[in-house]
């Protein structure tokens, strides 16, 4: 597993946050989490990862003291947050969308790959604004960020359980179609082994006596013969070949 990077982030210069949370910040964004001085409230949160994406980029919510809010990218007011949100309702849409359309293990894998860090975000967020909910209570538009944070979580939840158990389905058929391959491809090995014991003895003793018995075709003309002898024992083979295979799908 690569290591996770972080981005070099600082908050907007313009913001009259209280010195603290400067200091707590620090350069990098770190894990989601919530910080809280003389009633503002700032909210360290992710944007959607994206698939083989290491580096996490943090996003800004600043709720004043006089209960405003602001964000780093998504303007002002409480639906600044509703629209980072929404981004991942998005995200988690897009790979619905890939799961019903997957048939492959492989593409239930793909889809694991790329949900993991995802649920971990949404749940962390949930998290982090369930914390603000318990702080803040006075705060009546917290109550739609909280819930839709938890719907999102529930829904990536259910997702990477169908997921797994689809892909799971997929192995366990497939490694039970490869045992029925096996078992015919036994069967097949046993009948032609029969068949080279049968005609075995035959063949070693009119190598050793080189035997050469008259039948009249000796007289028929040359080379014909040979060539009609040559595909007469070529298409026996093909039948036998035929009569094994069909007796093995039985």
């Amino acid at each position: 597993m690569s290591n996770q990077n972080h981005q070099d982030v600082e908050l907007p210069a313009t913001w009259a946050v209280p010195d603290e949370f400067r200091n707590r910040l620090g350069t990098h964004v770190g894990r989601q989490r919530i910080m809280c001085e003389d009633d503002h409230v700032l909210l360290v949160l992710h944007a959607p990862p994206m698939p083989d994406e290491d580096e996490r980029h943090g996003r800004f919510f600043w709720r004043k003291a006089d209960g405003t809010w602001v964000s780093d990218q998504f303007g002002q007011g409480p639906g600044s947050i509703m629209k980072h949100i929404d981004q991942y309702d998005q995200r988690i849409g897009e790979l619905e969308k890939l799961e019903d359309e997957a048939k492959a293990a492989e593409d239930h894998f793909l889809i694991l790959e790329s949900l993991s860090p995802l649920h971990r975000a949404i749940r962390n967020m949930h998290s982090v604004i369930q914390e603000l909910r318990k702080r803040h209570p006075e705060a009546r538009e917290v109550i739609n960020m909280r819930d839709q944070a938890y719907e999102l979580e529930r829904m990536a939840e259910l997702l990477t359980t169908g997921t797994k158990n689809s892909l799971d389905y997929k192995i366990a058929r497939s490694a039970e179609e490869q045992a029925v391959a096996s078992d015919r491809m036994a069967v097949s090995s046993h009948r032609l082994n029969m068949l080279v014991a049968f005609f075995f003895p035959l063949a070693t003793i009119t190598s050793v006596f080189g035997m050469e018995i008259r039948s009249g075709l000796e007289k028929m003309p040359q080379p014909a013969t040979f060539f009609a002898v040559i595909v007469i024992g070529l298409l026996l083979g093909v039948f036998l070949m035929f009569f094994v295979r069909f007796r093995n799908n039985k």
